[in-house]
Order: C-alpha cells, then structure tokens, then sequence
C-alpha cells in the first residue's frame, strides 16, 4: 500500500462492526431513517493522522450503505466519527475512495 493510499478490500472482523455500532445512530441520522439491520461485511482502510475506515454495511434486504469512519491516534485522544456516508449502495458496489 502506498503512503496514505487506500489499502485493500478486507472481510469485516469484530473489531470494524464495533466501529460500526458507535456510529450507526450518526449513519441513521444522516440517512433520515432507521436500520434495523446494520452489519458490517467488508472494508478498506486509509493511514492518515489515525485511520480512515471506509466500511460496507449492509442495513437489510439488499441494501447496503458505504461508511467512512475516522479514528484517531490514541495519543491524539478524540473518539471515532462518521465522516461520511454514500447511500443507497448494492453489495456488488466497490468500496472506493469518498
């Protein structure tokens, strides 16, 4: 991966639905509605000054959203936060740079 690069697609582990969880009531507001599904399957991320996430989630039947998520470094303090958000998404849709 090159400096401040997007890295490759990766299957979506514990730690990135965590990530998921925290911002699924920012994600929600944002997209005017709520999601009674919000599971994270796959994700690519970014090295900046902490880690951009750009996370596929799928929120029900076949609709999927593309979270981007900032998480800074931990001697930085500060908590994670959606920076952004592409909706309505397909599951064949790649998770690209937003």
């Amino acid at each position: 991966m090159m400096c401040g690069g997007i890295g490759e697609v990766q299957v979506a582990d514990e730690e990135v639905q965590k990530i998921c969880d925290k911002v699924k009531p920012h994600a929600e507001k944002q997209a005017g509605k709520t999601y009674d599904v919000f599971t994270a399957k796959t994700y690519k991320t970014q090295v900046v000054s902490g880690t951009n996430y750009f996370i596929k989630v799928h929120v029900g039947g076949e609709d999927h959203v593309h979270l981007r998520v900032y998480k800074p470094l931990s001697c930085n303090g500060g908590d994670i936060e959606l920076s952004d958000m592409q909706h309505p998404k397909s599951s064949d849709d790649e998770i690209e740079y937003f």
